[in-house]
């Protein structure tokens, strides 16, 4: 199992890495992309490396993508590469998982319209104006795709994203 990570500085500490190091543990192979290679740094300081650029990426080499919250997206989403990866699994029915304000990444591809989804309060209005059917819950899956919250959501997340990955790794 591969998964992709896609995100920036800013990102939300938690949100991206409790799932990468489970994603570790459960020996998948994670690449986490950015607009280009290196350090990554979160909201509360913690660093990550950014072994890929968003150009780098066929996402047809990977089975699921995660995209954590924070600050991060609102800059990944300004990427045309970065939204093109993103609809790609949507369209291709990949596992896509989605945190906090990971879901606007989504809305910027396009790929949300009659989806059931949640988010972090403030982002939940521009995802109903998308189209997304907005549920405030810890989490939801909807096919595909999981989403969450926030921090506090993190066990019932990981766990339906743990489930998603698995079940796409046994196709």
């Amino acid at each position: 199992m591969k998964v992709l990570i896609l995100s920036d500085d800013g990102f939300e500490d938690l949100e991206l890495m409790v799932p990468y190091y489970r994603f570790k543990e459960e020996g998948f192979q994670v690449d986490i992309a950015s607009k280009k290679r290196g350090k990554i740094e979160g909201k509360h300081d913690y660093k990550l490396e950014a072994n890929k650029s968003y150009e780098e990426i066929n996402p047809d080499d990977y089975d699921m993508l995660f995209l954590p919250g924070g600050k991060a997206p609102a800059k990944v989403r300004k990427s045309d590469e970065a939204l093109s990866i993103a609809k790609h699994f949507i369209e291709k029915e990949k596992p896509v998982a989605a945190i906090c304000h990971g879901p606007q990444i989504l809305i910027s591809a396009g790929v949300v319209r009659n989806r059931h989804m949640t988010c972090w309060p403030e982002v939940a209005k521009e995802l109903k104006e998308a189209g997304a059917i907005y549920e405030d819950k810890d989490v939801i899956v909807d096919g595909n795709l999981v989403t969450s919250r926030m921090p506090d959501d993190l066990p019932a997340f990981t766990t339906e994203v743990l489930k998603k990955a698995k079940a796409g790794a046994a196709v």
